[in-house]
């Protein structure tokens, strides 16, 4: 008496296939079973692709059979892509099958194994259906490669985007509220070079981005935030980037930053995000006996804890936190910009502004004129195509050198565009920033550990010393270096008392 076991089999993409249902493959079964009088053991049903047989319920079946040889001598199902889209597997399984005494069968497709000929026949069967998938698989990279080419981002939207449909039902992606925030957050912070990308990262999440830290760390190297699609390389076609349809996150000249630092050309001072209040100054500070990093910790007093900044060698340097940071406010108010100054230095970022802007100008007028060069390029390239006056491969190649030169000339387009500011726009943004600069000292003390390490990280170059902070000798960076010897000088200007008479203009 012949016992079977029935396996019905759909993956997801065959679900609403006529004639893939469960339901209809099971009735098929069942009635074949009926009018050939074989009982059915078990019947398994497999949710799953036949590309491999490394499926659920098929694991479980076959680790059943190796258990109770010879309890079913048939394995029946409808068709023989039911069974495996993978030729070299099946022939594979066929024979673990045949080993147990289990003869696999498709009853719409039905053969003699033990005739050579039909050999041929179950080849035909099996490879049909594996060149149906891979047709399938690269019809579909095809599509994903001209979406790509077209600026379209085809799949998933990427971290900080949402996909939706507009109302031509054409597939786009938009910017996702907050996670695009913070996404733009880390970009910028990761631009100026102050804390490592990992720190980043973890403050990230702390404000609400839902990402991995491996995602995170390819979102920041793709150029999707700034508005472009990769197009990956593909036999003779080199990879190159195209203008996407979709809003980008931040500028190109943000972009690049990032990934000037990512790829160590831009030097960037790393240090914690987060740091005990008493002790701000953790990981800026240099031993000035063997040159090491010092640490900050807290020692318990018998009523209180005690912070200090400490050497973690064997040279045994320590000093009170309080003290160094004593030192730093000081500092800072040296290094502040004078009030008189800040109303000359204002009326000479504006000058110095209008002069720039014409020179933008001029620049972008250029950068324009090249772009539509490359173009017209392009254009002519594409009309002695037509025209049979040049090779199919000669236009490959001027295409690919235009689109690369016509991606630059829009990066360098872009740059400008986000670097133009109106005079209205730029005049609050120089108050801020001189409001901050002359009260630096009171502006760090109200701030929290994290906001005075960006001060400090900003203002120093390189890590520092006490003794060199304290005798006024810590390296600062150019802007600062220059605040505070401007403020020297006007310090040692005339200090003769002034009256009436000396506001008086002079005859010559």
């Amino acid at each position: 008496m012949k016992i079977a076991d029935l396996y019905i089999r759909v993956s997801t993409d065959e679900q609403a296939d006529k004639g893939y249902s469960q339901r209809d493959q099971e009735e098929r079964l069942i009635r074949y079973c009926e009018t050939n009088n074989i009982t059915i053991r078990r019947i398994i049903f497999e949710d799953h692709s036949a590309k491999t047989f490394i499926r659920p319920e098929w694991q479980k079946h076959l680790s059943l059979l190796k258990q109770s040889k010879n309890r079913s001598n048939l394995i029946l199902f409808t068709k023989w892509d039911r069974f495996s889209r993978n030729a070299p597997d099946a022939y594979n399984m066929i024979a673990i099958l045949r080993k147990h005494g289990i003869e696999p069968q498709a009853i719409e497709q039905p053969l003699d194994l033990d005739v050579p000929e039909n050999k041929m026949m179950l080849a035909i069967y099996l490879t049909a259906p594996e060149i149906e998938n891979d047709r399938r698989g690269l019809n579909t990279f095809y599509g994903i490669r001209r979406a790509r080419k077209e600026g379209r981002w085809p799949g998933l939207a990427p971290v900080g985007y949402i996909n939706r449909t507009e109302e031509n039902g054409r597939k786009i992606i938009v910017p996702d509220g907050k996670q695009a925030e913070h996404l733009r957050w880390a970009f910028k912070e990761i631009s100026k070079g102050n804390f490592s990308t990992e720190q980043i990262y973890k403050r990230a999440v702390e404000k609400g981005l839902r990402c991995s830290k491996n995602n995170f760390l390819r979102s920041i190297r793709n150029p999707i935030y700034s508005g472009y699609i990769n197009v990956p390389r593909y036999k003779d076609e080199e990879a190159f980037v195209v203008r996407g349809v979709h809003e980008a996150l931040i500028t190109s000249a943000l972009f690049h930053d990032v990934q000037n630092i990512l790829n160590g050309r831009k030097k960037s001072i790393k240090t914690k995000i987060a740091t005990d209040e008493e002790i701000p100054l953790k990981g800026f500070l240099l031993c000035p006996r063997c040159n090491r990093t010092l640490c900050g910790s807290a020692s318990k007093g018998r009523t209180n804890y005690y912070y200090y900044y400490h050497c973690s060698s064997k040279c045994g340097y320590r000093y009170k936190a309080a003290e160094i940071n004593g030192e730093m406010i000081t500092f800072l108010s040296e290094h502040k910009v004078n009030q008189t100054l800040s109303i000359f230095l204002k009326e000479a970022i504006l000058e110095e502004f209008a002069n720039n802007t014409q020179s933008a100008k001029e620049r972008k007028a250029g950068i324009i004129k090249q772009l539509s060069t490359l173009q017209n390029k392009l254009t002519k390239a594409r009309e002695l195509l037509l025209n049979g006056d040049i090779e199919s491969s000669d236009y490959r190649i001027i295409k690919q050198e235009c689109d690369e030169a016509i991606s630059q000339t829009e990066f360098k387009l872009e740059d400008i565009n986000s670097k133009v500011y109106s005079v209205e726009r730029l005049e609050p943004i120089i108050n801020k920033a001189l409001t901050t600069l002359t009260s630096l000292d009171i502006i760090y003390c109200k701030s929290t550990s994290e906001e005075k390490r960006k001060l400090i990280g900003s203002m120093f170059p390189e890590k520092i010393t006490f003794e060199n902070l304290k005798h006024r000798t810590a390296k600062t960076s150019e802007p600062f270096n220059y605040i505070y010897l401007i403020n020297s000088n006007l310090s040692a200007k005339k200090t003769e008392q002034k009256t009436l008479k000396n506001l008086l203009p002079r005859e010559g």
